[in-house]
C-alpha cells in the first residue's frame, strides 16, 4: 500500500527553504554563499558531499549529530558506506543524479543498530556548486524522526532505503511536492523533464529494500 511522502523533519524543511532562498532564480547556490550563521541551529544535522576524482561521493563535512548517529567521524568517508550493501549503488547513483540534474531529493530510510533497534530518518540532498560554479557538491541534512533513549549512545550500523520524493523546487513555493511511493522497496531516480524544461528525476521502484 502506498503512502504520501512529505517532509516530516523541521530541520529538513528549514534547510530546504534556506537553500531555495539562497539560490534565487538559479538552479543551485554556490558553497561560498551558504552562511553558517544563518542556519546555526541546523548545523549539527547537516553535511556536505562532494564528487571525488575516483568517481565516488564522499563526505566533505558532517555535523556533530550526524557523526554521533553512526558513532564515528564521517569526513572523507563514502556516503554509500552508510547504507545496506544492496542499497549502496542505487544511493550513490541518486546522489550523483542530484548533482548532474540539479534537482533536490528527499530520502527516507530506516537505521539499524547492532542491538536490533531501528530508527526512521529523513535525508535531504540538494545540489550545491563549488566556488567556481562546478555542480559537484550536495548540501544535505539527516534527521532522526524520533528520539528514543538509546539515540546517540548506540550507533547505527547501516541505513536501509524505504522511500524517495521530490521537493517542489519552484521559485514561488517553499513546500514540497509529494509523490505516492510504495513502502517496502528501494527507490532510485531516472531522468525526465520538469515544468521548467530542465531535467528532473522521476521515481523508479527497484527490487529489494526494507520489508514489512
Amino acid at each position: 500500500m502506498g503512502v504520501i511522502a512529505h517532509m516530516r523533519s523541521r530541520t529538513t524543511m528549514e534547510l530546504f527553504q534556506y537553500w531555495n532562498a539562497v539560490r534565487g532564480d538559479r538552479d543551485l547556490p554556490r558553497r561560498d554563499e551558504i552562511d553558517p550563521a544563518h542556519i546555526r541551529s541546523l548545523l549539527p544535522d547537516l553535511f556536505i558531499l562532494q564528487r571525488q576524482t575516483n568517481g565516488g561521493i564522499g563526505f566533505r563535512l558532517a555535523g556533530t549529530r550526524v557523526c554521533a548517529l553512526f558513532g564515528r567521524e564521517l569526513r572523507d568517508r563514502q556516503f554509500a558506506d552508510l547504507w545496506l550493501a544492496s542499497d549502496a549503488d542505487g544511493i550513490a547513483r541518486t546522489a550523483d543524479q542530484v548533482m548532474t540534474q540539479l534537482t533536490p531529493v528527499l530520502l527516507y530510510a530506516s537505521g539499524a543498530a547492532e542491538s536490533g533497534e531501528e530508527l526512521d530518518v529523513e535525508l535531504l540532498l540538494a545540489p550545491l556548486a563549488s566556488p567556481d560554479g562546478t555542480n559537484d557538491r550536495l548540501l544535505g541534512a539527516l534527521s532522526a524522526l524520533s528520539h528514543p533513549a538509546w539515540l546517540h549512545m548506540t550507533p547505527l550500523m547501516r541505513l536501509v532505503a524505504t522511500g524517495l520524493s521530490l521537493p517542489d523546487a519552484s521559485r514561488n513555493s517553499p513546500l514540497d511536492r509529494s509523490y505516492e511511493i510504495s513502502t517496502g522497496a528501494k527507490v532510485g531516480v531516472a531522468g525526465g523533464r520538469g515544468r521548467d524544461n530542465r531535467r528532473v528525476p522521476h521515481l523508479r521502484i527497484l527490487e529489494g529494500g526494507k520489508s514489512g
